[in-house]
């Protein structure tokens, strides 16, 4: 069993919510988690005081893989000779240094790729090709067996009820190259509200892909829930075994100061013996078949 703890959109600055963030790290720890992902806006205005909090946040949180990305929030917005010439400083300094990343547990390889656009497209994000090549590097590196994880801040699909949630550009052809790939599970935030579903909500049908598990997690610790989840905080955990992919939506009950499950979502996971369909048309090829 894989355990994984997923936050996002804790927006330390003037929307943060101590309570829930402190509710949130006791959370993670009762979890018995084997990473934890937090998927981007760790501050409102990306300022030092902001990310110096966040770091301290961090810090508290069980001594596990720590999953991070960029989100929109964690760029100056109105600094924009800063913008343009040194967007993520900040938070090389006190988050990561490495925008692009590749973390490797027993049986999970989780590729988080920065959707942060700070030049081009700062609200809704987007992914080059480059990046699509280091997460399809990234996978084929570790074990076809492995649990495949994609954490990126900007939304993959819209939420069901499409308030205020467009998807990042090209959308639907990043989750059909992640259906290549054999992902499982696609991680983020932004929206400020959970959707829980999977790739066959935004891609016709096919049965030669997987379909791709997409979580989106509301805003963990501030006052900018939206829509169904409008001045909530929320996270998930995901549970894996060898045949199912659960995930638990949880909320934060301020009057019990704690938060509590909400919602389960169950998925079967892709088989263990079906390999991606990029690995399979590989195989084909080095056999002098085609695909």
């Amino acid at each position: 069993m894989i355990t994984l703890v997923h936050a996002s959109d804790v927006h330390f600055g003037k929307p943060h919510d101590p309570r829930a963030a402190e509710a949130f790290v006791r959370a993670a720890a009762e979890a018995d988690a084997h990473a934890i992902v937090v998927s981007g806006d760790f501050t409102q205005r990306a300022k030092v005081r902001e990310y110096r909090d966040a770091a301290g946040f961090l810090d508290r949180l069980p001594d596990v893989p720590v999953v991070v990305t960029p989100g929109n929030h964690d760029v100056p917005l109105y600094r924009v000779f800063e913008r343009l010439l040194t967007p993520f400083r900040n938070y090389r300094a006190f988050i990561s240094d490495d925008l692009d990343t590749v973390t490797r547990i027993t049986g999970c390889t989780l590729v988080s790729l920065n959707t942060a656009a700070p030049r081009t497209a700062i609200v809704n994000g987007r992914l080059s090709p480059r990046q699509i090549e280091f997460a399809r590097h990234a996978f084929a590196e570790g074990p076809e067996s492995d649990l495949r994880v994609v954490v990126a801040h900007h939304p993959l699909a819209p939420p069901p009820d499409y308030a205020g949630g467009a998807p990042m550009p090209n959308a639907r052809r990043h989750v059909a190259a992640f259906e290549r790939m054999g992902v499982d599970v696609v991680l983020g935030g932004h929206l400020h509200r959970a959707y829980i579903g999977n790739s066959l909500d935004v891609l016709p049908r096919d049965d030669e892909r997987h379909p791709v598990v997409i979580v989106q997690s509301g805003t963990t610790s501030s006052s900018r829930g939206r829509a169904r989840e409008k001045l909530r905080c929320s996270f998930n955990v995901l549970r894996v075994d060898a045949s199912t992919i659960e995930v638990a939506h949880h909320h934060y009950d301020r009057g019990d100061d704690a938060f509590r499950p909400t919602s389960l979502h169950v998925f079967p996971r892709r088989p263990k013996d079906q390999l991606p369909l990029e690995a399979a048309e590989l195989t084909l090829e080095a056999l002098g078949g085609t695909a």
